[in-house]
């Protein structure tokens, strides 16, 4: 993927352990786990407390995580990926809290269909974890499938969408 040469970053801490924040001039283009698949090398990025977005970010994502925020409002750069990539995103972001969707319907969604494998690996790739919620897609059976952030944070996740917050988070601590 491809930053801009503006991307700066901060690191805090959630409930299911600590994260990185990136942000362009353009708006949020990261939000990832310590240790998560597909995270870039963040280490030429300057770090920037008082960033505007990268605050707002900061502050609504421990909002969620309290359960007092359900929808983000933030400003996103996805710019880093494909067309194809970003369109996935897109569609990412039309799946409400407390929903899920499979691969498939997400495929579909997209208007391609036969993509499903393009679709999931793009969903894997995806570099704004939890405001762009890939956690919300699962198996065409229902079931919980790879989460480049863990599944004990996906479960947490949908856990806490669904009610039962504190717990969840405190097991996948």
């Amino acid at each position: 993927m491809n930053y801009h040469a503006s991307t700066q970053q901060s690191r805090f801490t959630t409930p299911l352990g600590p994260m990185v924040l990136a942000a362009s001039d353009q708006g949020l283009c990261g939000a990832w786990f310590d240790g998560q698949r597909h995270q870039p090398d963040t280490s030429r990025w300057p770090h920037a407390t008082r960033h505007a977005v990268l605050q707002a970010a900061q502050e609504q994502l421990l909002a969620y995580f309290d359960g007092r925020l359900r929808a983000f409002d933030l400003p996103l750069d996805l710019a880093a990926g494909t067309a194809f990539q970003r369109a996935v995103w897109q569609g990412l972001l039309a799946i409400g809290p407390g929903r899920l969707t499979s691969y498939g319907a997400l495929a579909r969604s997209i208007g391609n269909p036969a993509a499903v494998r393009a679709v999931g690996a793009a969903v894997g790739r995806n570099p704004v974890c939890v405001i762009v919620p890939c956690h919300r897609v699962v198996g065409s059976d229902g079931s919980l499938t790879g989460y480049a952030g863990g599944l004990p944070r996906k479960t947490a996740l949908l856990a806490l969408e669904a009610g039962s917050q504190p717990d969840a988070l405190r097991r996948a601590a």
